[in-house]
């Protein structure tokens, strides 16, 4: 028997495993004690290339309906796995980082800010810089990414700032998701600002960075374990599209938008090229 992978949804596990049930291949779902993953290990080791094979299409669209399907087709009774309960703040802890949890928890902090005082007086600190005088208040080149003006703005900015950039921290490093972090907060920013001024704000700008990022690596490395379903890059997409055509008369900083997910893609490419290479070379 050999460990295939770990996922830290088990549902989405068990999709999987049933799924590839149907393929005449059987796996087994073991709880892993040192942290909320689930362990999926095969029974026979000759059939492992195929199992790859599978994981590499399961990781790019795990939603996929194959899946979904194959649960209802096994006709097996529920798994004997125990499922826990994971809204707890352990299991949070446990599939993200402490990169991950800082940046959210300034963003709520700077959010709670601005409804106990005004915006613009949170702006007044925070703000992109627009003269000479800011130009040395570092903070200002990055701290717009914190700014959110309503409870729907952060909301869908934290979910996918969880999810994809747990997925970064998690699986290649703080150091990385720091780093895309702050490039993409500076150029979304910098891009932004050549058409709003400092009238802007919001972590959108890293978001497709690491949009754009997981999404090029989970195509060209997705032996690094880190994918983007292609529903949720489509809805992404679709998302541009109507904040240029201004579809629902909405403020959105457009252009922090589409140069953030350029910023991903080309750190994406030059990193898993690297990576490439280096393998090569071993």
């Amino acid at each position: 028997m050999i460990h295939v992978t770990s996922i830290s949804n088990p549902r989405l596990a068990q999709a999987f495993i049933d799924y590839m049930a149907t393929q005449d291949i059987h796996l087994i779902m073991r709880p892993n004690n040192e942290s909320s993953l689930v362990e999926l290990w095969l029974e026979d080791d000759n059939q492992l290339n195929r199992v790859e094979q599978e994981l590499h299409h399961f990781t790019r669209d795990p939603f996929h309906e194959r899946y979904q399907a194959a649960s209802w087709q096994t006709g097996k009774p529920a798994s004997s796995f125990k499922y826990h309960n994971s809204l707890n703040l352990k299991t949070l802890k446990s599939q993200s980082g402490p990169l991950t949890i800082t940046i959210t928890m300034l963003c709520i902090l700077v959010y709670l800010w601005i409804t106990m005082t005004s915006i613009p007086d949170v702006m007044n600190w925070l703000a992109w810089p627009t003269n000479s005088d800011q130009y040395l208040e570092l903070w200002r080149w990055i701290s717009p990414a914190l700014l959110h003006f309503s409870l729907t703005h952060i909301l869908f900015n934290l979910a996918l700032w969880w999810y994809f950039g747990s997925q970064v921290e998690q699986k290649i490093g703080s150091s990385k998701l720091f780093e895309i972090t702050i490039v993409s907060a500076f150029f979304s920013g910098w891009a932004q600002s050549l058409f709003s001024g400092a009238n802007f704000g919001g972590l959108s700008g890293v978001v497709y960075a690491l949009i754009g990022y997981v999404w090029l690596t989970g195509e060209m490395s997705p032996k690094r374990g880190i994918s983007a379903p292609r529903g949720l890059i489509a809805i992404s997409i679709i998302w541009l599209l109507v904040g240029y055509l201004n579809l629902f008369s909405l403020n959105i900083a457009n252009t922090a938008h589409i140069s953030g997910l350029i910023i991903g893609l080309l750190m994406g490419l030059w990193d898993n090229l690297n990576n490439l290479r280096k393998q090569k070379n071993q």
